[in-house]
């Protein structure tokens, strides 16, 4: 296990999840993992400079509490650095805590999240990576330094996604997978599907107008939607799943059926498993990046697997 750990912790997570279980977090660190170092993120996107300054000062364990954004962008910088003697932990802070749901990690149990930390064992998994240029955007504008490729350890989305996600920020009284479920439903009836081509590396492609398309290296995203069911973190592929056009009705069945995975039946749904995608629309799109929204440079943005790419401490 590595020994020397820096925390990172972003209060923002979860609508504020992350500040209520700060002191939490803290006093059980305290206890399983003495002698940590731990920073907190003031800005959006900050996380990212923390983890750089934690790899700069040669920690070998760094731990990100918060929800997949947070998560995502730590691994990102941990990815980039090259080093291969870096783990990443995780604490449960956020919304979704998709990512996490692959390891049976709960923000019900942060004892038992806790001492994986000291306890667990480190294994490798799939990354992918956006290698298009574009930027992150907060509250619409772009977020300052983020410009360039970006690393993800869950999913990428485009269309009704980035919609929901826009949507969800302004809604105050819902928190936790029900706040994109709510979201998700009042978009249902009135986004508009955007024409698009999908493009496999290996497998044929596919064109038209669609809902959505996600490229997904884990199966869960938006609180425990089973969007990409076959999908698995350590078989160097990508999972990619494009919901088509569809009226109301088949709309509202195709949200109740993508809870358990079931929406990949409909002939309305395609989905690919391959090593890379090339998505290309009329305008320069905006994506999501495990849940955080990014803004393309151009029409056309390039995805690919990245195998064995990250070390993360898991429940023995």
């Amino acid at each position: 296990m590595p020994r020397r750990a820096f925390v990172v912790f972003n209060p923002a997570s979860g609508r504020g999840r992350g500040a209520g279980r700060m002191d939490r977090y803290l006093s059980l660190l305290e206890t399983h993992l003495p002698g940590f170092h731990h920073g907190i993120t003031t800005l959006p996107g900050e996380e990212s400079v923390l983890a750089e300054q934690a790899l700069q000062d040669g920690f070998e364990l760094i731990v990100a509490v918060g929800g997949d954004g947070t998560w995502g962008s730590v691994a990102d910088r941990i990815i980039a650095s090259g080093r291969d003697d870096v783990a990443l932990g995780i604490l449960a802070a956020g919304t979704g805590n998709d990512f996490g749901r692959n390891f049976g990690l709960s923000t019900r149990t942060p004892e038992d999240a806790v001492r994986t930390l000291a306890e667990g064992r480190v294994v490798r998994v799939d990354a992918g990576r956006v290698t298009s240029a574009g930027s992150r955007t907060a509250a619409g504008l772009k977020t300052p330094g983020t410009t360039g490729p970006r690393y993800f350890i869950n999913v990428v989305g485009f269309g009704f996604d980035v919609a929901v996600i826009e949507a969800s920020s302004g809604v105050r009284f819902l928190k936790g997978p029900l706040l994109y479920k709510v979201t998700a439903l009042r978009q249902l009836f009135t986004f508009r599907a955007v024409p698009l081509t999908l493009t496999p590396d290996r497998e044929p492609g596919v064109d038209g107008r669609y809902l959505m398309v996600t490229v997904s290296n884990g199966p869960f995203f938006g609180g425990a939607i089973l969007i990409a069911p076959a999908a698995e973190l350590a078989d160097g592929m990508l999972d990619a799943c494009a919901i088509g056009d569809a009226n109301a009705l088949a709309r509202a069945a195709l949200f109740h059926q993508a809870s358990t995975g079931r929406h990949v039946l409909s002939p309305k749904v395609h989905t690919r498993r391959d090593t890379g995608f090339v998505l290309r629309f009329e305008t320069a799109p905006k994506y999501e990046v495990d849940g955080d929204v990014w803004q393309a440079e151009g029409p056309e943005v390039v995805i690919e697997a990245v195998p064995k790419a990250l070390r993360i401490v898991v429940p023995i």
